[in-house]
């Protein structure tokens, strides 16, 4: 019989493997890197974001994410736009092209895990979130970045799943 702490780290296994198998698949269906696709999506929500916005919902640098916007722009699946109010600020606008690639690679993982976490009690979504910011402490994972090193991405490739992104 298994102890709480195995039959935890294989239920958090099964976990990271369903992970990694969508990014795999959303990575394929796209031609994306998961990091570029994390900030096509996040410049989607509102159809126009700023940089510093992105990264801050993100949990990145400013750095990291010009980057990507610098990838994703170069593919035509984004613009960048001055504001009129203020020159130096920038807008990151999501064009058609990045448009119509969302729409051709839904994340069928996010969506479903989305529909059903909201479903859950109000004290039950509290708990999960809970639970999984205790996972991450007990992990030392607080500050590993969604993002592989820019070293890492530079082929445009995604890291292999063994590499942990930090």
């Amino acid at each position: 019989m298994l102890d709480r702490a195995s039959e935890t780290l294989i239920a958090l296994r099964r976990v990271m493997h369903a992970l990694d198998e969508n990014a795999r698949a959303m990575a394929r269906a796209s031609g994306l890197t998961q990091a570029q696709l994390l900030v096509l999506h996040a410049v989607a929500r509102n159809g126009q974001e700023m940089p510093r916005d992105i990264a801050r919902a993100l949990g990145v640098g400013q750095a990291t994410i010009t980057l990507q916007i610098d990838k994703l722009e170069a593919r035509g699946l984004v613009r960048r736009e001055r504001r009129h109010t203020d020159r130096r600020a920038i807008w990151v606008i999501l064009t058609d092209e990045g448009r119509a690639l969302l729409e051709r690679t839904p994340d069928f993982l996010h969506d479903r895990f989305e529909a059903r976490f909201r479903n859950l009690e109000e004290w039950e979504q509290a708990m999960v979130l809970a639970v999984t910011e205790r996972l991450s402490r007990l992990f030392d994972a607080e500050d590993v970045s969604l993002f592989p090193t820019p070293e890492a991405d530079l082929d445009g490739q995604t890291p292999a799943p063994d590499v942990i992104p930090r």
